[in-house]
């Protein structure tokens, strides 16, 4: 059942919106919170019932530990350690995820190397299972610190399985949500947050719907079609994807914290306008934030625990363990932890600049910032490293240039110099419009607010209803091919 899709929007959300509330109407607090689990757990059966038995064993095995480790008391006699019991969890937590996520990218590689012969299994990927694993590991690793509070289990099953984020994030702390099941002030409609719950989400489905899926056409073609790209193709490739990707998550996480409000729930931030960065550490501190808050606090930070003496050197190592654990969490593919590495060094190369206090002009910065991000997204997207070799080549291939017969007449002095007038986008079934369509996205993420900025300047009236209904009406009318999302798959 996908957002963007006609059972969620007007039969999922409004039957699980108005039994939620009406239990709550009735005094029967404990009982809501409960269809909510229950709602939440149909939602994620949805697509294939069979993994609902994983996330309830992965849900009950994490809160037993955790109350082992709330409730632990040190004795002399004792068998197990409170520390035993947090590697059980992360070993229980990181195996799950591996077995499922890993284990066939694990024999290829065995193949590979031994010359063996091991069958893959071609375990279907349980969706949201890299998204609730890692909150979980966060709630396990808060426990041991002593610093969960929140004990009730029918709170956790909630903070875990909660609909509008149980997918594909954002990846919340317990500390942020858990306390918002408990309000009373939150188990009554707001009409308020209703408003603005609607007129976030339609921004989201028309991100999706309209901009996503068409960006999506122009970069399957490109990456999975196309035996070879001239220069514009490639061009035309690798920023449609940039642009998709960032439409279609953003878009998801628009919808999430849309839905989210209905239930007087508020989701963090997870994205503020990445693609004005004018720096790869700018990047990632609007780029997927909560997985950065998540690498930053679980991961980067213990690593530097690890060692004796911290030093600038130590810490760069650190940052570049941190973005290769971070690409491999993406996907069990060696495009992934390519792409990991890239990101660590260009952090660390950005450390170092920001060390040398050397000042660079805002736009240039911003213009090699924009490039490394849209390279790295040709590796991130290519399933085989040839498909990000074909755009790459095509990308910086200046003899390959090929230019629309339109203009043919005007410029056929250009043909001096090697360049080609033909179909021009043949190979991604392209045209004018493509381009269009990117000079568009350009100016929506570097011009105009982004979704949480105009979430904050909304009010109740007549200008904001209309445009809400606007985004929402055209969204519906153009929702006739349902697509997932990109991040589905991770």
């Amino acid at each position: 059942m996908l957002f963007n899709s006609y059972i969620f929007i007007f039969g999922f959300v409004p039957i699980t919106f108005f039994v939620y509330f009406y239990l709550n109407k009735k005094g029967f607090k404990t009982s809501s919170k409960v269809w909510l689990v229950f709602a939440s757990l149909f939602f994620y059966s949805w697509w294939n019932i069979a993994y609902l038995p994983l996330i309830l064993l992965s849900i009950c095995v994490n809160y037993i530990l955790s109350r082992i480790m709330l409730n632990y008391v040190e004795e002399r006699s004792s068998i197990f350690s409170k520390k035993t019991f947090l590697y059980i969890g992360l070993i229980f937590n990181i195996s799950l995820l591996g077995y499922f996520k890993y284990r066939d990218f694990f024999i290829e590689n065995i193949n590979m190397i031994l010359g063996t012969n091991f069958e893959l299994l071609h375990l279907a990927l349980p969706l949201g299972i890299s998204f609730f694993t890692l909150q979980q590991i966060a709630f396990l690793v808060d426990s041991y610190e002593g610093l969960v509070k929140e004990k009730s289990f029918i709170n956790y099953a909630n903070f875990v399985t909660f609909f509008p984020q149980l997918i594909a994030g954002p990846i919340v702390h317990h500390l942020e949500m858990m306390p918002q099941f408990a309000e009373d002030e939150k188990k009554r409609i707001n009409y308020e947050n209703i408003s603005k719950g609607i007129f976030i989400f339609s921004i989201g489905l028309f991100k999706k719907v309209i901009i996503a899926d068409t960006f999506a056409k122009w970069a399957d073609m490109g990456f999975d079609n196309a035996l070879s790209l001239n220069f514009f193709e490639a061009w035309a490739t690798s920023l449609s994807y940039t642009f998709q990707i960032y439409f279609d998550f953003s878009g998801y996480m628009d919808m999430a914290i849309g839905v989210a409000l209905l239930f007087n729930i508020k989701l963090p931030i997870n994205f503020n306008s990445p693609y004005r960065a004018t720096g790869v550490i700018d990047y990632w501190k609007r780029w997927h934030i909560t997985l950065t808050n998540f690498i930053t606090t679980y991961i980067y930070t213990p690593i530097l625990r690890s060692f004796k003496r911290v030093t600038f050197t130590k810490a760069m190592w650190a940052t570049l363990l941190s973005m290769l654990i971070s690409g491999i969490w993406h996907g069990a593919s060696w495009m992934f932890v390519l792409w990991g590495f890239i990101h660590g060094i260009g952090l660390i190369v950005n450390h170092y600049w920001r060390k040398s206090k050397i000042k660079l002009n805002r736009f240039i910065a911003w213009f090699i910032t924009f490039n490394f991000i849209n390279i790295t997204m040709i590796i991130f997207r290519a399933k085989e490293w040839s498909d990000a070799l074909k755009v790459l080549i095509g990308m910086f291939d200046i003899n390959n240039i090929v230019l629309p017969n339109i203009i043919q007449s005007q410029f056929y002095s250009l043909s001096n110099y090697g360049i080609k007038f033909g179909p021009w986008l043949w190979n991604i079934t392209g045209g004018i419009d493509t381009y269009i369509f990117i000079g568009v996205g350009f100016l929506l993420v570097m011009f105009t607010k982004n979704s949480i900025e105009m979430l904050n300047s909304f009010k109740q009236n007549t200008f904001y209803a209309l445009i809400t209904a606007l985004l929402f009406v055209i969204s519906l009318f153009n929702m006739n091919k349902v697509s997932e999302f990109i991040y589905f798959n991770f």
